[in-house]
C-alpha cells in the first residue's frame, strides 16, 4: 500500500463551543446548559448494542468491562469506566447522556446515539451495528417525537441550534472496512477510500447543518498502528513498532478532514467547531507513558496475545482466554483497541480547558463570539 502524505498539520476535531458556558463569558446561568448530541462508535458507545442483534466483539456489556464499579456494573460502554463524552456531560454540568435505544430515556439534554463498531460507511460491519446515516435518523425522530411534540416547535428549534454535536465516528472504516477487506482495497486505492469516507462525513454534517445544528465537534483519529490489535499485527511486531500503513491513513484522514472542516465554516453560514491535536496527544503517552501517570503505553490491560492485541477481553469472544492487569491506571490502552477511563479523563480536560496552543481556536468552556 501506498504511504499517503498530506501537506497539512496533524489535527484534531475537538467537540465544540460550549455544553455549558461561562457565565462570565455570556451571561447565562449555571443551569443554561446546551444539549448534548453524540454520534459515534465504541469510542463512546453507553451501551445502545445491548439492544440489538450483533456479535460479541461489538459489546461491551460483559466484565470486566466497567470493572472500576462507578456504574456498579458492566454497560457497554468500552472501557475500564467512563468514557470522553461521560467526562465532558459532568464539566458541563450535565447529567450522564442516555443512549438512544434506552427505552426510560429523557432526551431534553441530549442523546447518545453511538454504537460500537459502526462506521461512516454504511458497508461496515452492515447488519451488526447502527451507522451513522441510522444515527441521524434516529436524531430526527427524537426531534420530530421527542422535542418537538414536547417542547412546541419554536423551543424545540431553539435547543436544536443551541446544541453540540459530537461525532466521533472513522475507524471501523479503516481497520475493518478497508485493511481488513482485500476486495476494497482492490475497488480503491487508499487516497479514493479516504475521500469516499470523507464525503460520506461530509454529507452527515450537512444534514445536521440543515436540521438546525451550528457547533460541532470531532474526535479525529489516533495513530491507528499503534493500538494493541494493529501493532500485533506489524509484519515488524517484533520490533515493537506501530503498523506504519494504518497510521497513514489516519493521517491522511485527519488532514481531509480538517481541509473539509475549513471550507465548511466559509460555506455554511454559523457553523462552528474547534480542534486539537488528537493524534500527537495521544503518540506522545503511547511513547512516554510516565510522564502522564502510566506505565504502559504500548500493551493492553485485557487480551491476550503479543501487546494484549488478540482481542479477548471478557472471554465472550471465539478466543475466550484472556489476561488482565492489576491496575488499569497504569495502562493507555484498555482492551485490544481502546483506551482506559483514565487516557478518556485526560483527553476530556484537555478539550474542556487546555490552551489555546493544544486546543484551539476554542476549548470546551469557553464560547466564540458569533
Amino acid at each position: 500500500m501506498a504511504r499517503i502524505v498530506f501537506h497539512l498539520d496533524y489535527f484534531i476535531i475537538c467537540i465544540t463551543l460550549a455544553l455549558s458556558i461561562s457565565c462570565r463569558a455570556c451571561g447565562c446561568t449555571t443551569e443554561n446548559t446546551s444539549p448534548f448530541f453524540i454520534f459515534g462508535d465504541s469510542t463512546v458507545d453507553p451501551g445502545n448494542n445491548n439492544y440489538i442483534n450483533t456479535i460479541p466483539e461489538n459489546q461491551a456489556d460483559y466484565k470486566p468491562y466497567g470493572q472500576n464499579g462507578y456504574f456498579g456494573e458492566p454497560t457497554g460502554r468500552f472501557s475500564d469506566g467512563r468514557v470522553i463524552v461521560d467526562f465532558i456531560a459532568e464539566y458541563a454540568k450535565l447529567p450522564i447522556i442516555a443512549p438512544f435505544l434506552q427505552h426510560s430515556a429523557e432526551f431534553i439534554n441530549g442523546v447518545n446515539f453511538a454504537s460500537g463498531g459502526a462506521g461512516i460507511l454504511p458497508e461496515t460491519n452492515q447488519g451488526q451495528v447502527i451507522d451513522l446515516q441510522t444515527q441521524i435518523k434516529n436524531f430526527e425522530e427524537v426531534v420530530e417525537k421527542s422535542l418537538t411534540e414536547k417542547l412546541g416547535d419554536g423551543r424545540a428549534k431553539k435547543l436544536i441550534s443551541e446544541a453540540v454535536y459530537f461525532v466521533s465516528i472513522r475507524s471501523n472504516d479503516y481497520m475493518g472496512g478497508y485493511l481488513g477487506n482485500p476486495k476494497m482495497q482492490e475497488y480503491y486505492n487508499p487516497e479514493q477510500y479516504v475521500g469516499m469516507v470523507i464525503g460520506n462525513l461530509t454529507r452527515a454534517i450537512q444534514v445536521l447543518y440543515e436540521k438546525g445544528g451550528r457547533k460541532f465537534g470531532f474526535l479525529s483519529l489516533s495513530p491507528l498502528g499503534c493500538l494493541p490489535a494493529l501493532r500485533a499485527l506489524n509484519p515488524k511486531a517484533s520490533e515493537g513498532g506501530c503498523f506504519e500503513e494504518a497510521c497513514a491513513l489516519a493521517q491522511a484522514h485527519n488532514n481531509a478532514l480538517k481541509a473539509v472542516l475549513a471550507n465548511l465554516e466559509h460555506l455554511l453560514r454559523g457553523f462552528k467547531y474547534c480542534n486539537s491535536k488528537f493524534y500527537d496527544w495521544l503518540h506522545e503517552r503511547i511513547n512516554n507513558p510516565s510522564k502522564y501517570g502510566f506505565k504502559d503505553g504500548v500493551n493492553a490491560c485485557c487480551g491476550t496475545g503479543p501487546y494484549g492485541g488478540i482481542f479477548t477481553c471478557g472471554g465472550t469472544k471465539k478466543v475466550q482466554d484472556y489476561q488482565l492487569c492489576d491496575d488499569a491506571g497504569d495502562y493507555v490502552w484498555w482492551d485490544s483497541f481502546h483506551p482506559t477511563e483514565k487516557i478518556h479523563e485526560q483527553f476530556a480536560k484537555a478539550l474542556w480547558n487546555g490552551p489555546t496552543s493544544s486546543v484551539g481556536p476554542f476549548n470546551l468552556a469557553t464560547r466564540p463570539l458569533p
